[in-house]
């Protein structure tokens, strides 16, 4: 009797020792959650959160591109494959905004004749719009980029394109024309350029964690970039971002006075810019957020500057052009970018005067002007923390 309750002595003892072995390893591993969630929360208390912001097609997601290559790992070759169908799509939406907007302009316009499609490209047209309105796109082979070129060089599409500000004609057309011999080839892969260039609708919100000095710096600030659509129907979105905002980076697409919206052609670009920026600069969230306010696409700005005037636009209505070749350029983006810090100051309330803005020319394809851009928005930022510190 006495052996079997020794026995089961042992038995009780060694399950609780048992227990008390798995008891342990659960602490442990609580207490090792614990200890990492705390790290986690103070290592994101250091990250600073920048809110891309926008109008559509202001060039936002091409600056998101940019930074991802620049201080990231940039893209790896399934995600440069992944641009494949966006890229063909573009070069198809491309060739039938023209194709479709020569027709549009040959029935509607006086000397219309110089719109009118040549008789043999008639049926490469035709058959070229027809595919881009097909749910899925083939594609781009040799025999349809060469079909495409052919009809591209068409006196009448040259005429169209000149028109393009009219007409929803994208930045990329030149650029994706140019290329459409490589762009076809069974091996393609998308180049840095070539993704740059892509043009896809942003729905919803990607993000980005970098440090434009790079990751391993200590001394270096770590950012989360939010991007966000910039059509009308996707800007319901942002509002549940707008909280704990380091800086809010708005692109504001400076060459698009003379054009009107994708959602609205009765609305032209700049004013749309305009009254977005404006209700921004209103939101209760930002009392104390940094403003950087990018005037972007000024490579297309300066090409247009002298050949239609700024007036076009009626919140430039009382621009005057005084000068002749680059003075005239820079007289121009000087006084857009008046017309942007006299918004800001209007629609600032007095309390919040001494938060931070700044206004940077930008080219958003340009990469070495988008990181100089970045470096500078880096030190403006650790310069006004150190400010609240009271390390300065």
């Amino acid at each position: 009797m006495l052996s079997i309750i020794t026995q089961n002595m042992g038995l009780l003892c060694s399950r609780q020792h048992r227990y008390n072995e798995a008891d342990t390893e659960e602490n442990a591993q609580a207490a090792e959650i614990e200890r990492r969630i705390e790290q986690e929360t103070k290592a994101e208390k250091h990250v600073q959160k920048l809110l891309l912001l926008g109008a559509g097609d202001s060039g936002k997601s091409t600056i998101f591109k940019q930074i991802k290559l620049l201080f990231q790992s940039g893209f790896d070759e399934a995600e440069l494959k992944s641009y494949i169908s966006v890229i063909h799509a573009n070069v198809y939406q491309t060739i039938k905004v023209l194709h479709d907007g020569s027709k549009e302009l040959a029935q509607n316009e006086t000397g219309s004749l110089k719109y009118v499609i040549s008789n043999e490209n008639k049926d490469i047209g035709q058959k070229l719009s027809e595919i881009e309105g097909r749910l899925d796109h083939p594609s781009l082979t040799k025999e349809l980029a060469q079909e495409i070129e052919t009809l591209w060089k068409d006196a009448a599409i040259q005429e169209t394109y000149a028109r393009g500000n009219e007409l929803q004609v994208p930045d990329c057309t030149p650029y994706f024309m140019e290329n459409l011999q490589r762009l076809s080839d069974a091996n393609y892969i998308p180049t840095k350029d070539d993704v740059l260039y892509a043009r896809a609708r942003t729905t919803g919100v990607v993000e980005i964690q970098f440090s434009p000095v790079g990751e391993n710096k200590k001394s270096g600030e770590v950012y989360r970039l939010f991007d966000v659509g910039g059509q009308r129907n996707e800007r319901r979105k942002w509002i549940h971002l707008f909280e704990g905002v380091t800086s809010v980076i708005f692109c504001a697409a400076i060459s698009e006075y003379d054009q009107t919206l994708f959602e609205d052609e009765n609305k032209n670009r700049m004013i749309e810019t305009k009254e977005l920026f404006e209700w921004v600069l209103k939101q209760p969230c930002f009392e104390k957020t940094s403003f950087m306010l990018f005037l972007n696409k000024f490579d297309i700005f300066e090409k247009k500057a002298l050949k239609v005037p700024l007036n076009v636009c009626e919140w430039f209505k009382d621009y005057q052009p005084v000068l002749t070749g680059k003075q005239e350029i820079e007289h121009a983006y000087e006084f857009v970018k008046k017309k942007f810090e006299e918004l800001y100051f209007q629609s600032t309330a007095a309390d919040r005067v001494d938060r931070v803005f700044k206004i940077y020319r930008t080219t958003a394809l340009d990469q070495k002007l988008v990181k100089k851009t970045f470096k500078l928005v880096d030190e403006t930022l650790r310069r006004r923390n150190l400010l609240e510190a009271g390390l300065l």
